[in-house]
């Protein structure tokens, strides 16, 4: 099933979404925000799996939904953590930079708690305050736990599980150095994050969500062109699995944790660095990226950072051309 949040107080409404994205129903009778449906997930997921089922029949009133009405399926969580499950998008940048990769990038994952308190709505504007800031948007794969145990292993962390979903994790990457610097992790490199508009359960994924990781291109487009098509389940070397028991290795994890992937990144078919889609590439999940490649090809990188005016659409259908969430459509606009 899929799940969304419509605009509405602080937690928004809970709403089931039809498979095609075009219809929902209200699920205020089963659980009035997803966080309690979160909570009490053995009595009210049955519940929202038998009204999405009635809704696909035409069993119940339902009302056109609309993206753009949609808060992010969580409008604020107890938790958002994320990872760089992709360790090739961070040896791309330390690579640019001519900085070492400690061997340990590559065995334990990577992880920053971000602010949770309010996301942006996956067509919210990305305010930017100051354009030297080096305004950046992350293309993600996110999840939403349950109750994760502390100490759980990688397939039990894994079963916790309930959404899949989008992210952009929005980035002042100008920011990042000098709170990376100080050794203590980021805070004000870290703006609020979005996310897609619906959020779907692993069994109705089914195989495009398989071995910990979703399988599929996430389409990226600035501007209108056409900048990322990177495979989700290439080059991930942590899987979701993997990365919450990372996460819950010495605290639980409460439900409505989301934990994100970090940016979807793949290599070049000769193991390098990965080129433009211009070029025949599958582009990038990022602009940090592309800098990079830049400055390993020509010394420096050609392509600026976000500006008011600016757009970004992020998105990932199924093998048929059908939006799986919806889009992360959202402008930059001054802060």
């Amino acid at each position: 099933m899929r799940l969304a949040s419509l605009r509405g107080g602080r937690d928004g409404r809970l709403v089931v979404v039809s498979r095609d994205l075009a219809w929902c129903a209200d699920a205020g009778a089963i659980a009035p925000t997803l966080q309690v449906a979160l909570d009490d997930w053995d009595r009210c997921g049955d519940q929202l799996r038998g009204l999405a089922e009635s809704l696909e029949h035409g069993a119940v009133p339902r009302q056109r939904f609309h993206e753009r009405e949609a808060a992010s399926p969580l409008p604020r969580a107890y938790q958002w953590a994320d990872g760089s499950a992709y360790v090739n998008h961070v040896a791309l940048a330390r690579r640019a930079r001519g900085a070492e990769m400690p061997a340990s990038y590559w065995t334990d994952p990577l992880i920053y708690q971000g602010g949770s308190d309010g996301f942006l709505g996956p067509r919210d504007p990305i305010p930017l305050g100051d354009p030297d800031w080096g305004l950046d948007f992350e293309g993600e794969v996110a999840v939403i736990t349950g109750d994760v145990p502390r100490g759980s292993d990688a397939k039990a962390a894994l079963a916790q599980v309930r959404l899949v979903m989008l992210a952009n994790d929005v980035s002042l990457r100008n920011l990042i150095p000098g709170e990376i610097a100080k050794s203590f992790g980021f805070y004000q490199s870290k703006p609020a994050s979005a996310f897609s508009p619906a959020a779907v359960t692993p069994d109705e994924l089914g195989d495009l969500f398989a071995g910990g990781k979703l399988h599929g291109a996430l389409e990226i487009t600035l501007n209108g062109a056409p900048f990322g098509a990177a495979r989700a389940e290439r080059d991930m070397t942590f899987d979701f699995g993997q990365i919450l028991a990372h996460c819950a290795r010495t605290r639980n994890l409460g439900a409505g944790t989301i934990v994100g992937s970090g940016t979807v990144s793949n290599q070049g078919p000769d193991g390098g660095p990965g080129g433009p889609i211009a070029e025949g590439g599958v582009g990038f999940g990022c602009l940090a990226e592309l800098r990079a490649v830049e400055t390993l090809r020509h010394g420096a990188p050609r392509t600026p950072f976000l500006a008011p005016g600016d757009a970004v659409r992020i998105e990932m259908r199924d093998p048929r051309g059908h939006s799986l969430f919806g889009a992360i459509e959202q402008t930059v606009i001054p802060g």
